[in-house]
């Protein structure tokens, strides 16, 4: 099972009321809920392995370099910026408002890291690399079947019904899941995981600060990988006068050749990162017992961290 922590700690932001302190008065809802939800989901899905997959960087120069409009405008006019992970997105997109950092989360982030070393919940990242790329690199090694945890969709492009890749999409909290295989991407969207990278691309995702080709919305993008097969098929199609484009969309596709040129390698996922090494097993008890009671005491963290300590014991 692997974690998309921001994703996951910014839906627990938003969800747990920020009355919820600790005794010196600091908010650590953002905490609390994302140990309920890490409870939760042991609880439910017993996985062998567990990894809380973080941005190191949330907005890599790289993707930057190729299409500088990327996740621009969440920096600007003087926007703070995310910190150690935090991803602020549209709740059409990523599930949680769209919104700079909160002053109140930045200072729980740090929080979350220690409660997760203490319990001994691997927590990985990559220099210069978001959560989803950590992810994709952890499902391209896996040898079973793998579970993303994520309010993002940009991570559907991972699904794969014959490795037993799918994404549990939180629709309320993480009691309630979409579990997300290759049937139901093609009823909700026309393509399979391997698929959702070209649609996403295609159609642009405001969130992201990806343009998209201008008039291919996502009904047009999903006709032409239909017919087409994938990007490259249809940018063959765009230099085959035989091929059955209307007119229109042979001239927005070929006016957009310079963006869809760059945008596969930032729409889609690195699945070849360097990681640390680390291990990976659910714990069943906490890896530094005296440590995690500080800071339970510290922060308040009552019965979220107990329930979480039930359920990895259970």
């Amino acid at each position: 099972m692997l974690l998309d922590t921001a994703s996951l700690y910014f839906r627990a932001y938003f969800g747990v009321p920020e009355s919820v302190r600790a005794p010196d008065g600091t908010p650590v809802n953002a905490v609390r809920g994302l140990l309920d939800f890490i409870a939760r989901l042991v609880q439910d899905h017993r996985p062998d392995d567990l990894v809380a997959c973080m941005d190191a960087d949330w907005r890599p120069q790289w993707r930057v370099d190729l299409i500088p409009s990327y996740k621009a405008h969440r920096v600007a006019g003087g926007a703070a910026q995310p910190q150690d992970g935090a991803e602020p997105g549209t709740a059409d997109s990523h599930g949680t408002p769209e919104e700079e950092v909160p002053d109140t989360l930045s200072p729980q982030i740090p929080v979350i890291e220690e409660v997760l070393d203490a319990i001994g919940i691997a927590r990985v990242g990559a220099a210069g690399y978001e959560a989803d790329d950590v992810i994709g690199t952890l499902t391209a090694r896996a040898r079973g079947p793998v579970d993303i945890v994520t309010g993002d969709r940009d991570l559907f492009q991972l699904v794969d019904d014959g490795r037993g890749v799918r994404v549990l999409y939180p629709l309320k909290g993480v009691g309630t899941l979409q579990m997300t295989d290759e049937a139901l991407l093609r009823e909700k969207y026309g393509v399979d995981g391997a698929g959702y990278a070209d649609l996403a691309l295609l159609r642009g995702d405001a969130s992201d600060g990806l343009p998209g080709v201008p008039g291919i919305g996502e009904k047009t993008a999903a006709k032409l990988l239909s017919v087409y097969r994938d990007l490259a098929g249809i940018m063959a199609a765009v230099d085959d006068p035989a091929a059955r484009l209307t007119p229109s969309q042979r001239k927005r596709l070929t006016e957009a050749r310079p963006y869809i040129e760059v945008a596969p390698k930032v729409v889609r996922v690195a699945t070849d990162v360097g990681l640390p090494e680390f291990g990976a097993a659910l714990p069943t008890g906490p890896a530094d017992p005296e440590r995690l009671e500080a800071l339970a005491g510290r922060w308040g963290l009552g019965g979220s961290l107990q329930r979480l300590l039930a359920a990895l014991g259970g």
